[in-house]
């Protein structure tokens, strides 16, 4: 069976390493051949919206999925039934707009920072008041990693900040002073069938991921995201995995953001647990019967930036697993990740911080 996947980033090449011991192919349609996933599999090399490329890619794939939200959301409907597209498109359509997410948050009684959409400098100066101070201005679309968003402490910033992103469709969020963030991911197949992955505790530098440890053993919290997901797969009727990341404040959690698709923080699962969210994604998307999503033991994933470390220094770590993306340096470029598994909470946390010595690159 032959999976299409629109997007070869990293995660695409992740989907592709963990269905071949499955017997699956795969094909990805990206810009370039250059690619993470162009390396070890077909690849249609043009734009994610050429009805053209993307019919070819239907007639040769039993299914089609995709390994980032961004890309546009029209031209796969235009497909109409001619081959599954999973997750679904309204789900896709969703992550794409974070103030469509955070409508979608308020129907489903999930908690979130106040917002409001804002259309000019005169609309952002009210909400902003409002809101109150410090608050962020972020374009509704294509912000990712830290990228198109603004701090605002004082009324002072409204103006250099609208400059910077005025033009595109902003919503303006409340500033939340939470203790931590984590992410939540959920397995759920075509046939209903669900299971979730433990909590992760994630750090973040420059509004980048820096690493993910899990099992982040908080059974208060897990509850609550478990049943804040669990409403969004029966609302999407999803198949696939899907990531919320929430701010945790006190015992509460305020949702932040959704990714209809594999995510960063979930790369532990790859050796961390006994069936990864890359194999599960695959699994969900085919029918097939879910995997083991529980942890193995207790592990802590770091993203490396910019270039790879030298690999000596890292393999002397024991329990420690290196994937290196095929990508030319470029400053804070996602080009690789290590994920370290131990037995015990308190050997992974210290080998963490002798990881984190010998990856200086990681901090970007």
């Amino acid at each position: 069976m032959r999976i299409g996947i629109i997007g070869a980033g990293q995660l695409g090449r992740m989907l592709a390493l963990a269905g071949y011991p499955l017997g699956l192919r795969f094909t990805f349609l990206d810009k370039t051949a250059d690619t993470p996933g162009g390396q070890l599999a077909e690849i249609i090399t043009g734009d994610f919206d050429d009805p053209a490329l993307l019919k070819q890619l239907a007639e040769q794939c039993a299914c089609l999925t995709f390994d980032w939200e961004n890309v546009p959301v029209e031209p796969l409907k235009q497909l109409g039934h001619d081959v599954p597209i999973m997750p679904p498109l309204n789900a896709l359509e969703t992550g794409q707009d974070r103030l469509a997410e955070k409508q979608l948050f308020a129907e489903l009684g999930i908690p979130t920072a106040d917002y409001a959409a804002v259309n000019s400098l005169a609309e952002l100066t009210e909400a902003a008041g409002k809101l109150g101070y410090p608050c962020l201005l972020k374009t509704r679309r294509m912000g990712y990693d830290g990228k198109g968003q603004h701090l605002l402490g004082s009324e002072r910033d409204l103006a250099a900040a609208w400059e910077a992103l005025g033009g595109n469709a902003l919503i303006l969020e409340q500033f939340v002073n939470f203790d931590y963030e984590v992410s939540q991911i959920a397995a759920r197949s075509t046939q209903g069938e669900t299971d979730y992955y433990p909590l992760a505790r994630n750090a973040h530098k420059n509004g980048i991921l820096h690493y993910s440890i899990a099992p982040w053993s908080e059974p208060q919290l897990e509850s609550q995201a478990r049943d804040f997901l669990g409403r969004m797969l029966e609302h999407f009727a999803y198949a696939g995995i899907l990531t919320v990341e929430f701010f945790v404040c006190g015992k509460r959690l305020i949702a932040n953001e959704m990714a209809p698709r594999v995510h960063n923080s979930g790369h532990w699962t790859i050796e961390g647990a006994h069936t990864s969210q890359f194999e599960n994604h695959l699994r969900a998307i085919l029918g097939l019967p879910l995997g083991d999503a529980s942890a193995r033991g207790h592990s802590a994933m770091l993203n490396l930036l910019g270039s790879m470390p030298v690999l000596p220094s890292l393999l002397q770590l024991p329990g420690l697993h290196v994937h290196d993306y095929g990508k030319s340096p470029r400053p804070l470029r996602k080009v690789g990740h290590c994920t370290l598994v131990c037995e015990t909470a308190s050997a992974r946390d210290a080998g963490l911080q002798d990881l984190l010595g010998l990856a200086p690159s990681a901090a970007g």
